[in-house]
């Protein structure tokens, strides 16, 4: 949605702001890069597709030599290369890594901008506390102290589970990693991070399939398919660069592109199949599309035998899906799924892509499940252009899900139980009954004594109900007093009218981020609010995990600015706090007393994370993979000489055994036809050997040059001992193994890293060899079922399809039938739905505090169909109200088009600071109000949560509009 405007500059009133300075005289577009200082330094013009890049000439360049540092984009999840340009210390221009397999060359409009991110004048630039109504301006000592007091009187008298450590997927690995760590010595599982709010539906529905929850493939590795199936995503806007991978498959080999999708994007502006259907219909559609596959005798029968559990089932329930049925669901004719079908079974092996636009439902589980059980019956994973590939909205999402910063697991999604309490004790040296004292006790109703320890946090998803909600009917000790906003935006979070409330009966509200958040004015609290300013991740150094699960290193661009601190620093601040630093940091260098080594972080976090191979990348391996990206093919990502020949660029995990063990990292999950050394992989064993007397375990296949030539279950010394392989252990491996558990040592928790090592030796995958699930007896659903949304304008399909019975989980009561059985589609016909602008990231902040991304989206929207326009008098460009029915509304501007069916709403989710119609401007701190403000979609977004992973339902509740 771009508008010329009527001069460079956002129209909104600004206060001292570059944009407010160049408004008051008229400027053209060249006047007003040189004075906002953009134009400084190599980037001197940008293209919002990455286009032509100048360098520095002499005539402009500043005094000094020019120092160029790597670092990565720190927008979405492709993991694009940044080259600064930095002279005396300042960041003066930027490039696009030409050498980077990712991005060669090419940034979107967000990536090149990022310099204004590091360098921006709207951030915060010193702590500052609200008193009196009034924002003041505190030291750094001032705030530790202050809240750490605040924080030890509520542990007191409420426990430790009544402060909330909200962490970020923009943290680092080792900052995240840190983060869940810290959480653990406060005493708390009430901790989590944006994930749970875009992919813990795709993690949970993917890793109960086939082993892992992530991406199998790679944007790279789409080069080779034969087909590309995009469901419920929009790369084009939400992961630019990634567009570029998908199109030159579509080019070079006439890959049809099928985009299933309610609204018309930019990406199914590209598709020879667009497939428009009714939000929350998923499961359905891909039935339908199964159903033709199955009738046809299409699928790959072979491929199921040997390798795939209870496909039979799946069929059972797919009979039902006829081309009739289909389209009374989802609007979408059976003569087109039919075509969608013989063309993904006539080109194999294809790729199928989702992102939120599946994953954010009450049955999410369900649709990335049906996603998966597709390609199983295609037979197209474990292959080259096959897989699952799994876009990832925020530069490390990835990194902080896999380093556990979540309410369920520990870090490499070790769970809860005791037995992954000792494992990370033994990695940290902790005390295991230290450690569990730290957690509250509760007595549940069998009156038997519960560690806390041991049981679900809070997600991110319901922490507004963890403040409001009566204790009684929690598993919570207390309601939550003290919520830590660190990193993250709670304006992309649906009930925002609840929100606001829960922020106002906190007794303590911190917020920990470069820029100041929603969450500053959000509420109309006048005391006992913190903003901390947070360095930029331009301003550290780490690693940071792209979706495809390869890991690059950041070097530091410039020391942090104003009194910023980087995140680590911070924890090392609240850790001396607490009393526990020493513990805390005992395996971990330090550089002064709160400043812990980063390197020394991530050698720690490669001692204990064995189950997914996070213990190969040694932070020596990753750099030199950053100093020689030239080296590594644009297709397959496997160095072709040079230092780091043989590896897969990034050293995707898993990167088995230890660094010294040199796995080159697996590119491809489950692809059979590679060595286990050398990147290949099988299935993995997560289910057990058998399910009601039917064999779990593959039927006779196995990867290249595997020794043990049928299915296997996962390795433990016992295992290692009864095939003889135990004598290739080191007596250094034995004594290590010995020290666990002897003979039960599992390959997860052996922290000497013999048994991978010996079990790759004989080429054989650590975690086994098996079938993938294709029913889940452990879910809700076992096999996916469609269910009818909570707030559904189809009541004819409510009794056919009705959602689940409330519930309560996640120490929470989970409400789903109590809500649907009322009809609100009378008073609210239009289904509502929200997505991602090209412009902006998550909740916005930063990128509405970017003049270069602000002059191009001024205005929050609502997309209405024509006809629906129409027959509401609504008019293109005028101000509308948009009212959910929970009763938030928000005033928008109307954009009449026909990119939404008729009956459909959509709205961006990256806009905050108007509330109801109300300018929150004013409640800013003096110079760090964004250049853009505009209401948040989910202020009129209602209540609905997944029934695996509490995952909120953005894509599909009502609202009714009407003219302002």
């Amino acid at each position: 949605m771009l508008r010329k405007k009527t001069n460079g500059v956002a129209r909104r009133p600004q206060r001292t702001s570059i944009l407010s300075d160049v408004a008051e005289k008229s400027v053209d577009r060249r006047a007003f890069l040189r004075g906002s200082g953009l134009a400084i330094g190599g980037l001197a013009a940008i293209s919002a597709t990455g286009g032509t890049v100048t360098q520095a000439t002499a005539a402009t360049a500043a005094d000094g030599a020019v120092e160029t540092l790597k670092s990565v984009c720190t927008h979405c999840s492709v993991g694009c290369t940044v080259v600064a340009e930095v002279q005396n210390g300042v960041w003066t221009g930027q490039e696009p890594g030409y050498d980077s397999p990712f991005n060669l060359g090419s940034h979107c409009a967000k990536g090149a901008s990022v310099r204004e991110h590091a360098h921006g004048e709207r951030r915060l630039k010193y702590p500052m506390k609200k008193e009196g109504g009034e924002w003041k301006r505190i030291s750094w000592e001032q705030a530790i102290d202050e809240i750490g007091d605040g924080m030890m009187n509520i542990r007191e008298e409420s426990g430790p589970d009544s402060v909330y450590w909200l962490g970020s997927a923009k943290h680092s690995n080792e900052q995240a990693y840190l983060f869940r760590k810290f959480a653990a010595y406060w005493g708390t599982n009430n901790v989590d991070h944006q994930a749970r709010i875009c992919h813990s539906t795709t993690v949970a529905g993917v890793a109960n399939t086939w082993g892992y929850g992530a991406m199998t493939n790679s944007y790279n590795d789409i080069h080779n398919s034969r087909a590309i199936f995009i469901i419920g995503g929009n790369p084009a806007e939400a992961h630019p660069v990634s567009l570029l991978h998908v199109l030159k498959a579509k080019e070079e080999n006439n890959a049809p592109l099928i985009v299933c999708d309610p609204r018309f994007t930019r990406t199914a502006a590209h598709a020879d199949e667009y497939v428009r259907f009714r939000p929350g219909t998923d499961v359905a559609l891909v039935w339908g599309i199964l159903w033709h596959i199955f009738e046809n005798g299409w699928e790959d029968k072979e491929f199921i035998r040997t390798r795939v559990w209870g496909m039979d089932q799946i069929r059972d329930e797919v009979k039902k899906w006829t081309p009739e049925e289909v389209e009374r669901v989802t609007g979408t004719p059976g003569e087109q799924l039919k075509r969608v079908a013989h063309t993904l079974a006539n080109n194999r092996p294809g790729t199928v892509i989702w992102c939120m636009g599946g994953t954010q439902h009450t049955n999410g589980n369900n649709n990335t499940r049906a996603y998966c059980i597709l390609q199983l019956a295609l037979g197209n994973m474990g292959a080259e252009g096959g897989g699952t590939n799994i876009f990832r909205g925020h530069d490390n999402v990835q990194g902080a899900t896999d380093l556990g910063v979540l309410s369920h697991t520990l870090p490499g999604y070790y769970g809860l139980s005791g037995g992954a309490w000792a494992h990370w004790a033994r990695v940290w040296g902790e005390d295991g009954d230290w450690l569990s004292g730290q957690f509250a006790k509760v007595t549940g109703a069998d009156g038997k004594e519960k560690n806390l320890q041991n049981l679900k946090g809070i997600p991110v998803s319901r922490w507004i109900d963890g403040v409001l909600e009566d204790p009684e009917n929690m598993d919570n000790p207390d309601k939550v007093r003290a919520m830590v906003l660190w990193g993250h935006a709670p304006n992309s979070q649906t009930r925002q009218t609840e929100m606001k409330t829960a922020m106002e009966k906190l007794d303590m509200l911190v917020v920990i981020d470069p820029y100041p958040t929603v969450s500053a004015v959000l509420h109309d609290r006048t005391d006992g609010v913190y903003l901390l300013p947070a360095a930029t991740q331009f301003e550290t150094r780490g690693s940071v995990t792209a979706s495809n699960r390869s890991l690059q290193w950041r070097e530091k661009i410039v020391d942090p600015l104003f009194e910023c601190k980087p995140d680590h620093v911070i924890m090392g601040l609240f850790a001396k706090k607490f009393g526990w630093s020493d513990r805390f940091f005992r395996n971990i260098e330090m550089e002064d007393d709160v400043t812990p080594n980063v390197e020394s972080i991530t050698r720690e976090f490669n001692r204990g994370l064995w189950t997914i191979g996070y213990t190969g990348q040694s932070p020596e391996r990753i750099k030199l993979h950053m100093e020689n990206q030239h080296t590594f093919d644009r297709t397959t990502l496997k160095a072709v000489g040079g230092p780091a020949d043989g590896d897969y660029y990034g050293l995707p995990w898993p990167c088995w055994g230890t660094a010294e063990m040199g796995h080159p990292g697996t590119p491809n999950l489950y692809d059979m036809s590679k060595a286990v050394s050398e990147g290949g992989l099988t299935f993995r064993a997560r289910f057990g050997v058998e399910r009601d007397g039917d064999n779990l375990l593959a039927e006779g296949v196995y990867s290249k040059n595997s020794e043990i030539q049928d299915g296997y279950p996962e390795f433990t010394m016992q295992m290692l001992m009864d095939l003889g392989w135990d004598g290739d252990l080191t007596d250094d491996e034995r004594a290590s193994i010995e020290a666990v558990a002897g003979p039960k040592t599992n390959w997860k928790t052996d922290l000497s890293g013999g048994i991978q090592r010996v079990a790759i030796k004989h080429e054989c995958a650590p975690f086994g060899n098996a079938k993938a699930r294709a029913v889940v007896w452990t879910f809700p659903d076992p096999i996916p079922l469609h269910r009818e949304p909570l707030y559904t304008p189809r009541r004819d399909l409510v009794a056919d399809y009705p959602t689940y019975e409330d519930r309560h989980d996640y120490r929470l009561p989970t409400l789903y039938a109590s809500i649907q059985k009322n009809d609100f589609s009378q008073e609210y016909p239009i289904v509502l739905t929200s997505g991602r602008l090209v412009e902006y990231e998550g909740g916005g902040d930063e990128t509405r505090s970017n003049p270069w991304l602000a002059e191009l989206q001024q205005d929050m929207f609502v997309e209405v169909n024509t006809r629906d326009a129409n027959n509401l008098g609504v008019r293109d460009g005028e101000q509308v109200w948009v009212e959910g029915p929970e009763g938030g509304k928000v005033k928008v501007m109307a954009m009449v088009t026909e990119r939404v069916g008729e009956g459909v709403a959509f709205m961006p989710f990256h806009f905050g600071g108007h509330f109801q119609g109300e300018d929150l401007r004013h409640k800013y701190p003096d110079g760090a109000d964004p250049y853009v403000l505009g209401e948040s979609t989910n202020t009129a977004q209602t209540y609905g949560y997944d029934s695996v992973t509490q995952m909120q339902e953005t894509k599909c509740t009502l609202c009714k509009i009407w003219a302002a």
